[in-house]
């Protein structure tokens, strides 16, 4: 009876163990391995499959190659411990989960088991194997229920980045990272941004991703708020966008405005990036917008009150300022003498000189001048200054520096058709008539005679002080030499020269460098019956000289048909006055006479 009990104890109490040992793991470190393979310690068959099934109900089987998740319970350096509830813990390199940088201890992760013992007994894992796997399910789910997903941007390509998606390498256009332009790139290699999968492209296993996509839809709303609430001279805070040379695109918060480039300042500039520079914050008042509110005009330079109301009150007519060159036309230039006000000096009021010029004659853009103020309207914002005040008006005493009849040295400036203006000093111009720069040159434009910035002597001739007119002559620094001529080529005298050109009706020959002398065709004729020809040198009687028009007539003719006349007039007192002494008789006297007479008709 009592073995009877002592054995139902026995069972009652394996009984009671086997119910015990429902933890594979507890049991696997209190089981006594040794005594088993040695045979000591016996395990019934039913225990040893009830064991089986805990162990196939609660381990992995690290031959299947099926995708398990798995959890992180240590992270060294370089390698992540994962447990796989196996019958030890797997490995992972960090470099899995360069997209996850703030993996940490108790994380899930899915893991494929690469190799099952390395030389030291543990179960090596694959993190990326097992996320490509999974990849393209959770990519076309994400894109067919345009779910966020979190990616690793990887690195730049060409038109954009590369994304880690999942394991995927999908693609981020360099247009769909941001709503404004991006200009570094580089600054998003490395980091982990949202994206929406836009597209999907099955045969070439190709993803298209957008982190814009996320952006806009909350910029759609914020412009939705902001377009309601706009009002003309509602000041905002923006940020500068883009910069071109008409004006620069503000920000508003997903709304863009436009500051033309006559609304940064009141001064004058050249290009807006003097004022703004790219992602500038900065504060803008509302000018005007469309009715749809899509084109919205900007101000800068209105948040500021006006130069011309903060001009000094103490300004007035007469006073001397200072200020910059901003711009030059041909009538004048523009001086800045305050930020924003401007004045204009008329080429007029740049020099006394009568004689106008260009205002890039006196000054260019950036110099700083003195100037008086000459008008000031302050209503209508503008102010007329002259520089030549600064200066004493050298007219006051040009009766006594510049009387008629005195000769100065001045320097030619410009042509007209009928003369020349000359600089005797600046503020004093005078114009010398084409007539009266040479007493012998017969000059058609006064080109012919000087250059502009040769110098001249000049004779002032006539001055009118209330004209501030002055008339000089140049030949009048020189005696007139047709004075001279006059007697040396008086009518009658001979002279001997050559045939410089023939021209039409007659030919021209130069007795000096002043007298060119006209001889007409049938003055031309030599004794022998022919004409003169040019390089021929022959003796030339004057038979008009006029002083007044400087015009001499010569002729080589007249010198041997008035010898001819000579000669017939001898011999007619000859014949008159015969006598018996002498041997010619009358019959020789006829024949000499109509000899002569033959020869003169032929001349004619």
């Amino acid at each position: 009876m009592a073995e009877a009990k002592e054995k139902a104890g026995a069972q009652e109490a394996q009984a009671t163990e086997t119910k015990e040992v429902r933890n594979p793991e507890e049991f696997l470190a209190n089981f006594n391995w040794h005594n088993y393979e040695e045979g000591i310690d016996q395990v019934e068959d039913e225990k040893l499959k009830e064991f089986e099934t805990l162990v196939e109900n609660n381990f992995v089987d690290t031959a299947d190659e099926e995708v398990v998740e798995g959890k992180v319970i240590h992270i060294t350096d370089r390698e992540a411990i994962i447990d796989i509830n196996a019958k030890s813990e797997g490995v992972i390199s960090l470099n899995e989960f360069r997209y996850n940088p703030d993996l940490k201890v108790g994380d899930k992760v899915e893991v494929l088991i690469d190799v099952r013992e390395d030389k030291t007994g543990q179960l090596v894992l694959s993190h990326r194997k097992a996320r490509t796997i999974k990849a393209w399910d959770r990519v076309n789910a994400a894109h067919d229920n345009g779910e966020i997903v979190n990616g690793y941007v990887k690195c730049r390509t060409k038109g954009g980045m590369i994304v880690d998606v999942f394991g995927i390498e999908a693609f981020l256009p360099g247009s769909q990272i941001d709503v404004k332009p991006i200009r570094d790139y580089d600054q998003y290699v490395g980091k982990t941004m949202e994206f929406k999968v836009v597209k999907i492209n099955h045969e070439f296993k190709n993803v298209v991703v957008s982190h814009k996509a996320l952006i806009e839809a909350d910029i759609e709303e914020q412009k939705k708020e902001i377009i309601g609430q706009l009002e003309k001279g509602q000041v905002l805070e923006g940020v500068v966008k883009n910069i071109t040379s008409y004006g620069v695109f503000i920000d508003l918060g997903g709304v863009d405005g436009l500051i033309h480039i006559t609304d940064l300042s009141w001064s004058r500039i050249n290009h807006p990036n003097e004022i703004v520079e790219l992602d500038q914050k900065m504060n803008v008042v509302i000018l005007d917008f469309d009715d749809n509110k899509s084109r919205i005009q900007l101000g800068l330079k209105q948040l500021q009150k006006h130069p011309w109301e903060a001009l000094d009150e103490n300004v007035k007519i007469g006073d001397k300022v200072k200020g910059k060159v901003v711009v030059i036309a041909d009538y004048g230039a523009f001086i800045e003498v305050t930020e924003g006000v401007e004045g204009l000096v008329h080429v007029s009021e740049m020099s006394w000189s009568t004689h106008l010029r260009s205002a890039q004659d006196f000054v260019k853009v950036g110099d700083e001048v003195d100037a008086v103020v000459l008008t000031l309207d302050r209503d209508e914002r503008k102010m007329s200054l002259g520089i030549k005040q600064l200066t004493p008006d050298p007219w006051t005493d040009i009766t006594s520096k510049y009387p008629v009849g005195s000769k100065h040295n001045g320097i030619v400036r410009n042509f007209t058709n009928f003369g020349v203006f000359v600089e005797l000093e600046e503020g004093i111009d005078g114009l010398i008539y084409i007539s009266d720069l040479s007493w012998t040159k017969k000059i058609k434009h006064p080109s012919e005679f000087v250059s502009v910035g040769d110098k001249l002597e000049v004779v002032v001739l006539e001055l009118d002080v209330d004209g501030r007119k002055l008339s000089l002559g140049h030949k009048q620094t020189t005696e007139n030499p047709w004075d001279k001529y006059e007697e040396e080529f008086a009518v009658d005298t001979l002279h001997t020269a050559e045939i410089s050109e023939i021209v039409d009706k007659g030919a021209t020959i130069n007795f000096n460098d002043d007298i060119v002398a006209f001889v007409p065709s049938r003055h031309l004729e030599k004794e022998d019956g022919k004409k003169l020809k040019k390089g021929e040198t022959a003796d030339f009687k004057i038979i008009e000289f006029n002083k007044e028009f400087k015009r001499v007539v010569a002729s080589h003719t007249v010198i041997f048909k008035e010898e001819e006349a000579k000669n017939v007039k001898a011999a007619t007192k000859k014949k008159a006055a015969s006598n018996a002494s002498e041997k010619t008789t009358m019959g020789d006297v006829n024949a000499e006479l109509a000899a002569l007479k033959e020869k003169m008709e032929k001349g004619e």
